[in-house]
């Protein structure tokens, strides 16, 4: 039976750093814009494995200087989170952060989840996302790049759709935040995900 989750992970944004410095993470996946200075708060974390990726918290090609998650970056995630899985399992502490800890790295976490747990579905393993971070929107592209890599067969961008509705249901303001901000798609998928349970 699936050990749910197999390892302790937590999810933050750049600000939040300072706080996990005295945690005990063995491997932090820092997601970053391209232009953003490393966090200092690197600088007081023990020793610990660490990805560094570098792009913009975008799901769609807007313009030329605009770096999208590509199925490249994917990989590494995945990578990485196969990297965790060798560890013994009292010693894997898993930290992600992205800028504000709501985007890119819940995204990335559910498919460090979905990887490590193949039989978990994966409205569970979003449950557990909003579990370890109640704001989580996790970038729609990340999760279609994963869910093809993983063979998910669409579960897990239906699953991140019905994150998206519940948002939505709580914060009815994201949806003007959201297109405004190019991602139109993730509400348009949230709308069909609350026609589909009606």
């Amino acid at each position: 039976m699936d050990v749910f989750p197999p390892f302790r992970i937590s999810v933050c944004g750049t600000d939040e750093l300072n706080h996990h410095c005295d945690s005990g993470v063995s491997h932090v996946l820092s997601i970053l814009d391209p232009d953003w200075p490393v966090p200092e708060a690197f600088g007081a974390f023990g020793e610990h494995a660490k990805l560094e990726l570098r792009f913009h918290d975008v799901i769609d090609e807007s313009h030329a200087d605009v770096i999208v998650p590509q199925e490249s970056h994917v990989a590494e995630v995945l990578s990485f989170g196969r990297v965790l899985l060798e560890e013994p399992h009292a010693q894997r502490r898993l930290l992600i952060h992205c800028h504000a800890g709501v985007s890119r790295s819940t995204a990335s976490a559910a498919l460090i989840l979905a990887q490590a747990l193949p039989s978990a579905p994966a409205d569970r393993i979003f449950e557990e996302v909003l579990r370890i971070r109640p704001r989580a929107w996790p970038n729609l592209r990340i999760v279609e790049l994963g869910d093809s890599a993983l063979n998910r067969r669409g579960e897990l961008v239906a699953a991140a759709a019905g994150i998206y509705r519940m948002q939505l249901d709580r914060r009815q303001y994201l949806a003007e935040l959201m297109r405004s901000g190019g991602r139109d798609r993730e509400i348009d998928a949230a709308l069909r995900n609350a026609a589909e349970v009606k």
